[in-house]
C-alpha cells in the first residue's frame, strides 16, 4: 500500500510540473507573436518603405551596399534576406538542441537578439533605412529561430494524449496577445495628436513596445521550462546549415510517411501563408476597402482565431486530429470560393470573408503542429521541427507566385484569389492518403487511442 501511495505522489508531482511547464510554453507564443502582427502585418512596411522613400535619389531608389534598390521594394528585399538567414540557421538551432539537450539557452538567445531587435526600431527615423533593414533581418530570422526551439518543447512537455490541446492553447494565446496589442496600438496611433505626438513617434512607439512585450514575456517560458539531457552523445561532430538541412531530409526517407505529411503541410500552408498576406491586396484592389476596414479585418482574424484554435482542439478530440485538419481545408477551400463572389465596396462581407479565414486560421496551424509531433522520432525534435518551421517560413513562395501569375494572365484578383484553391484540394489530397497511425508507428512512438 504505501509503494502505490508513493508512486501515486509521484504521479500526481510529474502531472503537476507538466502543467507548470504547459503553462509557461504557452507564454512564448503570448510574448513572440505581437511581432508577427503588429511589425511585420501592420506597420514596419508601409514605414520603412516612407524611410527609404525619403532616402532615395531623384529615380527614386536607394543604395545599399551599393546596390540601386527602389525604396519601394526595400522592405520586401529585407524579408527575402531574413527567410535565407533563418534558413541557414534553422538547421543548426535544431541540431545543436538535439545534440545538447540544452533547449533554453538557446531559446534565450533567439528571443532576446530579436526582442532587443525589435525594440531598437524605436529608432527608425529620418533616412536610417539601412538600420531599418538590418533590424528587420535580425528581428526576422530571429523569431524563426526562436520558434523551432519552441515548437520542439511540445513533444517533452505533452504526452500523445494532450497534445492537441496544448497544441491550440499555444496558438490561441498567440492570437489573443496579438490582438490585444495591435487593439493598443491602434488606439495610440489613430489618436497620436491627441496623445501630444506625430504619427511617426506613434509607429516607432508601436514596433517598439513589441520587442518590449516580447523581452517581457519571454521571461516565463524561460523560468518554467526544463531542459532534459538527450541520449544522442553531445560528442558527434557538428554539422552545420545546409548540411544539416540535408542530413535532416536523408533521415526522414527512412521515415516516408512523415516525409509525405511534411509535404502535404508544405502544400497547403503555401496556400494559407498566401491568403494572409494577400488577403489586404484583394481588398483593396479588388474590393476598394478603406485602411481602416483591412486592419479592423486583421483585428477580427486575431479574435476570432482563438475561439478556432481551441475550437478546433476540442474538436480533434471528439473525431480525430487529422479529419478534423481535413475539415480544415474543405472550410478553406469554401472561404476562397466564396471571397470570389464577394461584391466591390461591401465591408460587412469582407468581414463575414475574416471571420471564416479566422475560425479556420489557427486550429489548421496548431493541429498540424501537434500532429507533426507524433511523427518525429524521439530524441530529434528539433531537428525535425527545423525542416518543418522551414516548410512554415522558408518555403512559402508557390502560393503568391501563382497569385501573382494569375493577376498577370487575367487581370483579376478574382481569379488570383481563387487559383490558391489548388493548394488546398492538393493538400487535402496528400493529408487523406497518410495512413498517420502507422507513421506514427513508424517514427517510433506510441499511437493515440483517436489521432
Amino acid at each position: 500500500m504505501g509503494g502505490d501511495t508513493v508512486r501515486a505522489r509521484q504521479t500526481a508531482d510529474e502531472a503537476a510540473q507538466r502543467r507548470r511547464e504547459q503553462r509557461g510554453w504557452y507564454f512564448y507564443d503570448w510574448a513572440c507573436s505581437v511581432y508577427s502582427t503588429s511589425v511585420l502585418t501592420v506597420f514596419l512596411g508601409p514605414y520603412l518603405t516612407a524611410v527609404a522613400e525619403s532616402a532615395a535619389d531623384a529615380d527614386g531608389f536607394v543604395h545599399p551596399l551599393g546596390i540601386p534598390v527602389r525604396a519601394g521594394s526595400f522592405f520586401a528585399y529585407c524579408v527575402s534576406v531574413s527567410v535565407v538567414v533563418a534558413i541557414v540557421l534553422m538547421p543548426f538551432a535544431g541540431a545543436a538542441a538535439d545534440r545538447t539537450g540544452r533547449r533554453k539557452p538557446l531559446l534565450a538567445t533567439a528571443a532576446y537578439v530579436g526582442a532587443g531587435a525589435t525594440t531598437g526600431l524605436f529608432f527608425l527615423d529620418g533616412h536610417r533605412y539601412l538600420l531599418g533593414g538590418l533590424l528587420l533581418i535580425v528581428a526576422n530570422a530571429s523569431v524563426a529561430v526562436s520558434m523551432v526551439l519552441y515548437n520542439s518543447y511540445l513533444p517533452q512537455i505533452a504526452p500523445p494524449e494532450e497534445r492537441d490541446a496544448v497544441s491550440s492553447r499555444g496558438w490561441a494565446f498567440g492570437y489573443a496577445a496579438g490582438a490585444l496589442v495591435l487593439l493598443a496600438n491602434l488606439a495610440l496611433f489613430t489618436a497620436h495628436d491627441s496623445f501630444g505626438i506625430s504619427e511617426a513617434m506613434a509607429v516607432r512607439i508601436c514596433l517598439a513596445s513589441a520587442g518590449l512585450w516580447w523581452g517581457l514575456f519571454a521571461l516565463v517560458p524561460l523560468k518554467r521550462l526544463r531542459d532534459r539531457r538527450t541520449a544522442r552523445t553531445s560528442a558527434a561532430p557538428p554539422v552545420h546549415g545546409w548540411r544539416q538541412l540535408a542530413s535532416t531530409v536523408r533521415d526522414m526517407r527512412n521515415k516516408p510517411l512523415t516525409l509525405a505529411f511534411l509535404l502535404a503541410y508544405l502544400v497547403y500552408n503555401d496556400g494559407i501563408q498566401t491568403v494572409i498576406s494577400q488577403a489586404s491586396v484583394y481588398g483593396s484592389r479588388e474590393l476598394g476597402l478603406s485602411q481602416s476596414t483591412l486592419i479592423t479585418a486583421v483585428l477580427m482574424v486575431q479574435v476570432l482565431a482563438v475561439a478556432g484554435a481551441l475550437g478546433m482542439g476540442r474538436l480533434a478530440r471528439l473525431c480525430g486530429t487529422r479529419r478534423t485538419i481535413l475539415g480544415s481545408l474543405a472550410a478553406w477551400t469554401a472561404t476562397l470560393a466564396a471571397g470570389y463572389f464577394l461584391p466591390a465596396g461591401a465591408p460587412l462581407w469582407f468581414f463575414v470573408l475574416a471571420a471564416g479565414i479566422g475560425l479556420v486560421l489557427g486550429g489548421s496551424q496548431a493541429l498540424s503542429r501537434s500532429l507533426f509531433s507524433h511523427l518525429i522520432p524521439p530524441g530529434k525534435e528539433a531537428e525535425y521541427f527545423a525542416a518543418y518551421e522551414m516548410s512554415d517560413r522558408g518555403m512559402s513562395w508557390l502560393g503568391p507566385l501563382l497569385f501573382g501569375l494569375t493577376y498577370q494572365l487575367t487581370g483579376s484578383y478574382r481569379d488570383a484569389v481563387v487559383s490558391l484553391v489548388a493548394f488546398f484540394v492538393i493538400g487535402f489530397v496528400l493529408l487523406a492518403r497518410i495512413p498517420v497511425g502507422r507513421a506514427i508507428a513508424d517514427a517510433g512512438n506510441p499511437v493515440p487511442g483517436r489521432i
